[in-house]
């Protein structure tokens, strides 16, 4: 029998990688993830992807959170806003500005993911208040996180709940099914100022001290369909 383990109460997607999301009352879900998510990034002229960390793929370019980005129904190019939210006319002039570097532009994904790891990341409220409970001298919401789907748990659901999830499926009626795998390996990120959240390095102290940095449960898609606020999402 299936498990209820919340309802969608809120939806994020994030067109350019590393800048502030967009909130969605619902959004269609293919194997790739939600629609648009993460489609765009800021890229250099070595090909790596703007980020908040350095990688092999990634560069970290520092003040991509203060921005933000959406995108139009048929996923072309994104409109990119500024940290006052006003969007710009010109993205990659902007950039070039903001950023101080000469050689980054707004890119579409092509053959090189702009994913970090997985990509539909789930958190729960249950999570999310013993965050608040932890760091009591922080404002903490979801976009700390920037997860893709914020999931209302039943009162009394212990933090970090997503672990129960790992190896099994779930979705909604008729709907998206999602696989889960295992949950996000935190970085600083978590405590970067962003417009309405100043900087709070502490947040992720205490997620590395109670929970090895790891914070959501991460999925990959086994169904595409729709999702939508208020939808109930169920294990197995």
């Amino acid at each position: 029998m299936a498990e209820i383990i919340g309802v969608v109460e809120r939806l994020w997607r994030y067109p350019v990688k590393s800048t502030g999301g967009e909130r969605l009352h619902s959004v269609e879900v293919d194997e790739r993830g939600l629609a648009g998510d993460r489609l765009y990034a800021v890229r250099d002229g070595a090909g790596k992807f703007g980020s908040g960390k350095n990688t092999r793929r990634f560069r970290r370019m520092d003040g991509l959170l203060r921005l933000g980005s959406r995108l139009g129904s048929r996923l072309d190019a994104p409109e990119l806003l500024d940290p006052l939210g006003s969007p710009v006319a010109d993205p990659d002039s902007f950039l070039r500005a903001y950023l101080q570097r000469e050689d980054v532009e707004l890119a579409r994904e092509d053959e090189i993911s702009h994913f970090d790891q997985l990509p539909v990341s789930v958190l729960t409220t249950a999570t999310l208040d013993w965050v608040r409970r932890a760091v009591p001298s922080a404002i903490v919401d979801e976009r700390r996180f920037r997860p893709n789907i914020l999931l209302r748990t039943p009162p009394g659901t212990a933090p970090f709940v997503e672990d129960t999830w790992f190896g099994h499926e779930g979705g909604v009626k008729a709907g998206v099914r999602l696989a889960f795998v295992r949950s996000s390996e935190r970085c600083a990120m978590t405590g970067t100022a962003q417009p309405g959240l100043p900087h709070a390095p502490e947040i992720l102290k205490a997620v590395a001290q109670a929970h090895d940095n790891r914070l959501d449960a991460l999925a990959e898609v086994s169904r595409p369909g729709r999702l939508r606020v208020g939808d109930v999402l169920s294990l197995g």
